[in-house]
């Protein structure tokens, strides 16, 4: 493990926040993020290959995917001042592979699928980039943006699940194009944060920043899938 990830404890305010630690901060995120891929490709290679996640009812899914999401996250929040706080991190992003494996499995399932998905991973990889770039040039105060930003993605979810029983295409075009909108404000709001030094803590803002490329990865995908897909 990279030896820039030292534990970083402390608050929230910028209050006695030096430069230095709040680069220390940003460093150790994004060691930390590039860390977290790994485990998340294990995990989407380990679904594929089994076959366990596809074989589950979609409804089942949906529970398997919030019960273990939340838990890890709550696991995150109990253990990111100690030790244990990277390996519970990585071990939500392998589990956030898996359950990624189903879109996976049936974008590959396509003749073009392998550049699909090639081709949502630079889009991901591109708003990333942008959205980090904005975040050092931006001077003004994002902190209210966040408040709105929540109340996005709960609109979200709570269509993500309603369009489980209802089977919309267009409810679910929609759902993934505000998700690619909503998560890569997100990833401009979180880095933000860690730079005006009102997040000092880069296990958490790893996880804020993985939970939005992981969206907006997942919708671009989806997108690619419903309207570049080709079949044989």
């Amino acid at each position: 493990m990279n030896e820039n990830l030292q534990p970083a404890y402390a608050g929230y305010g910028t209050t006695g926040t030096s430069v230095d630690q709040r680069n220390r901060v940003l460093r150790n995120t994004y060691w930390l993020l590039a860390l977290s891929m790994i485990p998340t490709v294990l995990g989407a290679w380990l679904g594929v290959s089994t076959g366990i996640v596809s074989g589950m009812a979609a409804g089942m899914s949906a529970i398997v995917f919030l019960g273990g999401a939340f838990g890890f996250m709550f696991a995150i929040e109990k253990t990111k001042n100690s030790s244990a706080g990277v390996p519970v991190l990585l071990g939500f992003t392998f589990f956030m592979g898996l359950m990624l494996s189903r879109m996976i499995g049936a974008v590959l399932g396509l003749s073009n699928g392998a550049g699909l998905i090639m081709t949502a991973f630079s889009g991901t990889g591109l708003i990333f980039f942008g959205m980090a770039t904005l975040s050092t040039v931006i001077k003004r105060d994002l902190s209210a943006m966040g408040k709105w930003l929540f109340i996005g993605t709960i609109m979200l979810m709570v269509a993500g699940i309603a369009n489980i029983f209802l089977q919309s295409s267009a409810l679910m075009i929609t759902v993934a194009v505000l998700a690619i909108g909503i998560f890569s404000a997100f990833i401009l709001h979180d880095l933000k944060r860690v730079k005006d030094g009102e997040e000092n803590n880069y296990i958490t803002a790893t996880l804020g920043v993985y939970l939005s490329l992981y969206n907006v990865f997942q919708s671009l995908l989806m997108l690619l899938g419903v309207f570049g897909g080709e079949r044989d």
